[in-house]
């Protein structure tokens, strides 16, 4: 099987909607059924029996199947193109971002590439799905009809700019932060007649005309009307704000830049009050309108993105910043969410038996003091509620964590969720105390503690070794330790990871990581294992120097 990076790139940005036909929904099936669907002789085979284009467009959307599994459930039966599948959100970061919009019964996906947000938006409400690439309109459709969203779902292929919201209850918009033929909204620049209601055929949604919700009559005649020449000229605006590459190629934006720009997709607030924008992580903060919340999302420690909530869907409270922050963490038992736990300062002290590195969503988020002090409280991010609790009513109510209902739960009375809240860590002034909880570093994200937490957002590792950094000590001490294989983790100080790997010269039957930082703006090394490890050499007390 050749790897999706190394097929034809020609092939995979092909036109897949061919693969709508009843010839390439067999040659598709076909595929599937090989066990070398990337072999060569395959390929030579397929070619004497379907035409050579069809063959190239398959075997590209076979590989692209593949690797669409990480993300969608039902991705054997859906088709992509490359930047679709590239920039669309997995299935459960998808779901997640749906359910925020509550009540909402009438919603829109702007720029809804192949569709990976409208399946996790349509089931129970009356969908529309916009996006001026008339191929990624049809796959939308396609792509709905595979998740068995039949009835309610729309397509309308226009500038997401021309398009009428009266009546719509909500907007998610996922703007493109790249230029050129792969932005997930990028097109000829005409529109056309909306795209019918998503059909369970294959074929359906190339050979379907309709109409569409929300005013696509009117939001066609505008498109059509600003036409190519008005594309152009934005092109054009966009490429004098910094837009840079050869022609022909998809070239990311710089950060903070998208398609349509971001005060556009902020104005929506004022025509749908509930707005969802999908951003890059790196977003520069200070863009946000007051009122907006921004919350970081990571799929286990991956960091994917950054969504921005209107404040109709605002309701995280201000962070020290004064900006409402949030950061949710995707587990394989559902999302988990931290937001602001004001409180006294996190100390800051030298590292102790455990040490805890924040997830990346609560680093960027700027919550890493907020998760020591609800930590420190006991607030059901650690000690022995084993993460945060889940509630069948699907709020959190661990504390630290967003409360919808308006009621200060931190006194540890009245939840059902089996965790006795009675062992004195709780405070009831509704302080958050960063009782046994402490930063190494008054700059660098990580805590210490004397206590093994358990947490969806943090790591917690178990100290072996803490001593001022030096190679040629810690080299020996990792002999000692037997520790042959290691993770190496650098962050407040300069050098390559690579060759300190290399000259440590690691040897014997142990895993490790090594994290090489700052204490209190000394230069500083560790030695950590999992606090569940039991391995040789590992029962001897932590030596810290």
């Amino acid at each position: 099987m050749t790897g999706l990076g190394c097929t034809n790139l020609k092939a995979m940005n092909a036109d897949p909607t061919i693969l709508l036909t009843a010839l390439g929904q067999e040659l598709l099936a076909r595929l599937a059924a090989e066990p070398d669907s990337g072999g060569l002789a395959l390929a030579v085979r397929l070619r004497r029996e379907y035409p050579a284009d069809l063959v190239a467009a398959a075997t590209a959307q076979h590989e692209l199947r593949l690797a669409a599994r990480a993300k969608f459930s039902r991705a054997a039966d859906m088709l992509f193109t490359r930047s679709g599948y590239e920039q669309s959100s997995s299935e459960p970061i998808a779901r997640y971002r749906a359910e925020r919009f509550g009540d909402a019964r009438r919603v829109a996906d702007l720029c809804c590439g192949i569709g990976g947000d409208l399946l996790a938006l349509a089931p129970g409400r009356e969908a529309l799905a916009v996006d001026r690439d008339e191929v990624h309109a049809q796959l939308a459709l396609h792509n709905a009809s595979v998740y068995g969203e039949t009835e309610n779902v729309r397509a309308l292929v226009a500038d997401v700019r021309d398009v009428n919201l009266a009546d719509l209850d909500a907007v998610f918009i996922d703007p493109a932060r790249r230029s050129g033929p792969g932005a997930a909204s990028a097109g000829s620049g005409t529109a056309s007649a909306g795209l019918g209601t998503a059909s369970a055929r294959p074929h359906a949604a190339s050979s379907r005309a309709g109409t569409a919700s929300a005013g696509s009559g009117a939001a066609s005649s505008r498109a059509a009307a600003a036409g190519s020449g008005a594309a152009s000229s934005r092109a054009a605006a966009a490429s004098a704000r910094g837009m840079s590459g050869s022609p022909g190629t998809a070239q990311r934006f710089r950060a903070g830049l998208s398609e349509p720009p971001l005060d556009w997709c902020f104005a929506l607030a004022d025509r749908v009050p509930a707005v969802c924008v999908k951003a890059a992580p790196g977003l520069p903060l200070d863009l946000l309108p007051d009122g907006w919340e921004v919350e970081f999302i990571a799929d286990g420690r991956d960091l994917k993105e950054a969504v921005l909530w209107s404040p109709a869907l605002a309701t995280a409270p201000p962070a020290d910043s004064g900006a409402p922050r949030r950061a949710t963490v995707i587990t394989g038992t559902g999302p988990r969410t931290l937001v602001a736990y004001p409180g006294d300062p996190v100390p800051v002290t030298e590292p102790g038996e455990y040490l805890l590195d924040p997830n990346p969503a609560v680093t960027r988020a700027g919550l890493v003091e907020d998760l020591a002090r609800a930590l420190g409280s006991g607030a059901g991010v650690g000690r022995d509620d084993s993460g945060c609790v889940d509630h069948s009513d699907g709020v959190d109510h661990s504390g630290c964590v967003d409360h919808s209902d308006g009621v200060d739960h931190s006194d540890g009375v009245g939840h059902s969720d089996g965790v006795d809240h009675s062992d004195g860590v709780g405070h009831s002034d509704g302080v958050g105390h960063s009782d046994g909880v402490a930063k190494i570093d008054p700059r660098i994200a990580f805590l210490t503690l004397d206590w093994p937490a358990q947490t969806p957002f943090a790591r917690t590792l178990r100290v072996l070794d803490s001593a001022p950094w030096n190679e040629k000590r810690f080299a020996k001490r990792l002999r000692e330790l037997g520790i042959g294989a290691a993770d190496i983790r650098r962050r407040g100080l300069a050098g390559d990871v690579d060759q300190i790997h290399r000259r440590l010269k690691l040897a014997g039957p142990n895993r490790g990581t090594i994290v090489i930082t700052r204490v209190n703006d000394k230069p500083w090394g560790l030695i950590c294992t999992d606090p569940g490890s039991t391995q040789h050499g590992e029962n001897e007390p932590a030596k810290r120097h």
